[in-house]
């Protein structure tokens, strides 16, 4: 017998609030460490006695390994189950951890951070199909919202927390910091997370692996030349970009024929998933290069320390902690597209303070740019993502969840290569001899000569700016696309979620 199913507007449940604790765990130790370890560069490439582009490696590393990683999570949650595939990501990720930890090496080190890199690549993907599949469509928007406050703050804690464990107690501790959080969060997962049900009948897409990983890791390690061997044309950087991308076109046209193929491309046929992912694509691209630029800023062109410069962003992190509760709830009230569309205006305002930087700009000025761009972020990142789950049925949400992080992934890698290249042209054309090396000679002015030459370095970090500026209008094309009506249920979902108890729901 079927009753009429209770609308869902009781967000904080004790079991979805067990879920969305334990999936916060892990997803917040992954995106801590793509951050934390950034401030510990220059150390380790004293303790290791190497040069800054052998040990930059245990960032591309960890970077590439996530890349490739990232399109085996679909097929491993259906095989496997989620919450066995988010243990054991988990668990390889602490094992990465440890050992980089007790890196002797740079070498070492580097390989230890790819292993790390295998274990995180699947932490976030597993938790938020975990996560969206608890909540449901008529609450996704608004926990999405909640969950990603402490992700969006990870970014802001990870320089703190790293540059005071490298000034004040050991780089290892970088690593070490995330053995405690990890193994809080396998015991919680182990007792509050739903038994596994594993779609067993599906088989691995090998020949689509064999294409679509190589092919990511390929593009990535080119734009990861494209600063440090002379731009685009390099052919150590065209050469690697142009097999990824034979070998990621090659993998579509073989998904479209594939009966179970690895990565889903027949989603990007719904409209809503497409708008959804061009939006995510081109604001993860101005957003994660733009974060990679203003840490630059404070330290090269105002002299700050690392710590400090991660004390001076955290008025993005406020931002987003205010803005992303109040997003998810008018996106799942209204749809997402107003609320996409506003936070893109926001993200416009806060990136276009930081194109009028100077030598001496104040820091209550950068401090609101920084706010307009984290009350941005909290309007965009998941009401866009979250818009693409309102209009997929229930089994396609594992697929889209892997689709949408490659996508940022990708995207923040094409804005950070290219804002890298743009910066390293602008350097080199203000400041005589640099050539391609322009970012090392800007660190490198000495402290004498810093006050004349900091005007014309502060002048090349606001004309890359523009670049993000540009990005995000662009953004705003699929992002009128996006729905802007509260979402309904997908055909077919009404009658299993009437027919399916409350515990079952959340078990799904």
């Amino acid at each position: 017998m079927t009753t009429t199913p209770k609308a869902p507007d009781k967000l904080f449940d004790r079991a979805l609030i067990a879920v969305s604790a334990v999936v916060v765990l892990g997803t917040f130790m992954s995106i801590l460490d793509t951050t934390i370890v950034n401030v510990a560069i220059d150390t380790l490439s004293r303790d290791f006695h190497t040069n800054l582009a052998t040990i930059q490696w245990v960032s591309t590393g960890y970077m590439l390994a996530l890349a490739t990683v990232i399109p085996l999570t679909g097929w491993a949650a259906d095989r496997f189950g989620t919450k066995r595939l988010y243990m054991i990501s988990i668990g390889l990720f602490l094992a990465g951890s440890a050992l980089s930890g007790m890196a002797w090496s740079a070498g070492s080190l580097i390989a230890f951070r790819v292993v790390q890199g295998l274990g995180g690549g699947m932490i976030m993907p597993a938790g938020m199909t975990i996560l969206s599949q608890a909540a449901g469509p008529q609450r996704v928007g608004r926990i999405m919202s909640v969950v990603g406050v402490p992700m969006l703050m990870a970014p802001i804690v990870g320089p703190i927390l790293g540059g005071w464990l490298v000034d004040d107690v050991s780089w290892r501790w970088i690593f070490y910091v995330n053995i405690p959080i990890g193994a809080v969060a396998l015991v919680a997962a182990q007792r509050l997370l739903a038994r596994d049900r594993p779609a067993a009948h599906q088989r691995l897409d090998w020949q689509g692996l064999l294409m679509l990983s190589p092919g990511l890791a390929a593009f990535v390690y080119g734009l990861a030349q494209t600063s440090s061997s002379g731009g685009l044309g390099s052919v150590k950087a065209w050469l690697p970009m142009a097999a990824g991308l034979v070998l990621i076109g090659s993998f579509i046209a073989h998904a479209l024929r594939s009966a179970w193929p690895l990565l889903d491309v027949r989603l990007f046929r719904n409209r809503t998933m497409s708008a959804a992912s061009t939006t995510t694509f081109a604001f993860a691209a101005a957003m994660f290069g733009a974060m990679f630029m203003v840490p630059l800023y404070y330290q090269v062109v105002r002299g700050e320390s690392a710590l400090d410069a991660g004390l001076l962003l955290a008025p993005q992190g406020v931002g987003a902690a205010l803005m992303m509760p109040v997003a998810g709830k008018i996106t799942d009230q209204a749809g997402p597209g107003k609320v996409v569309l506003g936070g893109l205006v926001l993200l416009l305002l806060g990136m276009l303070g930081f194109t009028r930087v100077g030598a001496d700009t104040s820091f209550w000025f950068l401090g609101g740019s920084q706010f307009l761009l984290g009350m941005g972020m909290g309007a965009t990142m998941m009401p866009a993502m979250s818009a693409a789950y309102q209009t997929l049925a229930r089994p396609q949400v594992a697929r889209a969840t892997t689709a949408l992080n490659i996508i940022q992934r990708v995207g923040g890698s094409i804005g950070t290569a290219t804002l890298s290249v743009v910066l390293t042209h602008q350097l080199a054309g203000r400041l005589p001899g640099a050539g391609q090396s322009g970012l090392s000679a800007a660190q490198s002015v000495p402290a004498s000569a810093r006050a004349e030459v900091a005007p014309r370095i502060a002048e090349a970090f606001g004309h890359t700016f523009w670049w993000a500026v540009g990005v995000i209008v662009l953004a705003v094309i699929p992002a009128l696309l996006l729905p802007r009506r509260r979402p309904s249920l997908p055909t077919g979902e009404q009658e299993a979620v009437t027919e399916m108890p409350a515990a079952e729901a959340v078990a799904a």
